[in-house]
């Protein structure tokens, strides 16, 4: 029997890794598909082993968000597709390497396609989602955006950008009945490492989490109406300390006279 729909999920970068699995995943939960990679090879044996496996309805975008072009394109489909009910901004890329040892123009296209395309693409989405008072967006982010000095400071000024604009979005948009999710997650084991310079296998395995333990415990968490999801983070208490002491900067951070310490003689 056919699970009832729940609408449709758009996931970007979704041909391998935690794109792949989210499709796989919410598939199984009701959503029909729209699945957007650059690999449109990949992408139709995804699309095919899903519908053969849950009867649902998966369609297929090759594009490359990073090319204005393609980016319009998906752009058009969140803005015209009413079934449309879950973004979820997955595709980004990273790198390990230091500022002196990046290519600018790299960092630039990191920068196009982990900010300004996640950006736009939740821009064309949210207005209908309003609308219909009912959706989501999932942003993948990272825990360098908690901790950028652990990798490439483009990367992490990225992620810290996604992770923020999250934190805004679910501000502004709760009282509308739009679902706001990042997801943080660690060290996982899919391509990004391969792609970025350093193959996952020289990193400490300790530290490696698989994609699908990522995505199950990000969907619990998604479930549970948790804002910000860190899977692989065991002393939650040590985050919402952080975040409970964040938040109580709030009243602080601004002023009309200068702190007293700048006055110290």
């Amino acid at each position: 029997m056919t699970q009832q729909s729940k609408g449709t999920a758009l996931i970007t970068g979704a041909s391998t890794g935690i794109g792949s699995i989210y499709a796989e995943r919410l598939a199984r939960r009701g959503y029909d598909l729209v699945l957007v990679a650059r690999n449109r090879e990949r992408l139709n044996a995804l699309a095919s082993r899903i519908t053969s496996e849950t009867q649902r309805n998966v369609e297929v975008i090759p594009a490359d968000l990073s090319n204005a072009a393609d980016l319009v394109n998906v752009e058009r489909q969140l803005r015209e597709d009413a079934s449309i009910s879950l973004l979820v901004n997955n595709a980004g890329i990273g790198t390990h390497t230091s500022l002196m040892e990046s290519d600018v123009e790299r960092m630039a296209e990191m920068i196009s396609l982990n900010v300004t395309a996640l950006t736009r693409l939740t821009y064309a989405a949210v207005p209908g989602f309003i609308a219909r008072q009912q959706g989501a967006v999932i942003n993948i982010s990272s825990i360098a955006g908690l901790a950028p000095e652990l990798l490439n400071g483009v990367y992490g000024g990225s992620k810290a950008y996604v992770t923020a604009f999250s934190q805004s979005l679910h501000k502004e948009l709760a009282d509308k009945g739009i679902k706001i999710q990042a997801v943080l997650p660690g060290a996982t084991a899919t391509d990004f490492w391969q792609i970025g310079g350093l193959p996952v296998e020289n990193l400490d395995p300790g530290i490696v989490m698989s994609a699908h333990d990522l995505v199950d415990g990000a969907l619990q968490d998604f479930d549970n109406d948790v804002l910000i999801s860190i899977p692989s983070l065991h002393d939650l208490h040590a985050f919402q300390h952080y975040e409970a002491s964040r938040q109580a900067l709030f009243s602080q951070l601004s002023s009309n006279q200068l702190a007293p310490r700048y006055n110290a003689k």
